[in-house]
């Protein structure tokens, strides 16, 4: 098969709506990964012992299953039992939570590296527990792992490709498409792979900044 590039033209601006498609579920489900993520690891902090329990075994269930599976089980099994969504919106929240495990654990290291002095002192002022989240643990916890949040943002922006799966029309299924109903898969397969390139390439290089400009000084 010989590359085409009236047809590549032809079919790029589909390709940059499924593009589109892809940077909004991964915004969101970073948004919601984010958020869960950080709630998961302060709840693991309290130790109050089953929801610390609880919380560990969602971040083993999660971590330990396949995200095409958790997909599935969302969109197809769900259903089911009452609970169904579109495509878009099940393929952000299955990504979102999914993602919010793994930041539970960087969160959780982050608030672990914080001092335990930082804590100590807290205390001897008199700090009520939400401020002393809020204005002196969770700003030094969430700045040491922001490289490694942005690790994860790329990481997500790739395997949103598995959505494709359960139909939600992202840049992989655009791609997908427009080579089944064309029988030809070189220039839309390649179009997309130089697109998610063109994204994750720079994004990589911006976090490699991030991860020396926070890095621990000795």
């Amino acid at each position: 098969m010989i590359w085409d590039n009236d047809f590549a033209i032809s079919v790029f601006p589909l390709l940059l709506n499924g593009l589109w498609v892809t940077i909004e579920i991964t915004l969101l489900g970073t948004l919601l990964a984010a958020v869960l993520g950080l709630f998961f690891a302060v709840l693991r902090r309290l130790a109050i012992p089953v929801l610390s329990r609880a919380v560990s075994f969602f971040v083993v269930f999660v971590r330990g299953t396949p995200l095409l599976v958790q997909a599935y089980c969302a969109f197809f099994v769900l259903p089911a039992y009452g609970i169904s969504f579109d495509a878009f919106t099940t393929g952000a929240v299955v990504i979102g939570i999914n993602y919010s495990a793994y930041m539970a654990e960087v969160y959780r290291s982050g608030i672990q590296g914080v001092p335990q002095g930082q804590w100590e002192a807290a205390t001897a002022l008199g700090l009520p527990g939400a401020r002393t989240w809020s204005r002196i643990i969770l700003p030094q916890a969430v700045r040491t792992v922001v490289p490694m949040l942005g690790n994860y943002l790329i990481q997500m922006f790739k395997d949103s490709a598995v959505l494709s799966a359960i139909t939600v029309v992202e840049l992989m299924a655009t791609a997908q498409a427009i080579g089944s109903s064309n029988f030809r898969y070189l220039e839309p397969l390649t179009m997309a792979a130089g697109l998610f390139l063109a994204i994750s390439y720079p994004a990589s290089r911006l976090v490699n900044r991030l991860e020396r400009r926070y890095a621990p000084q000795h």
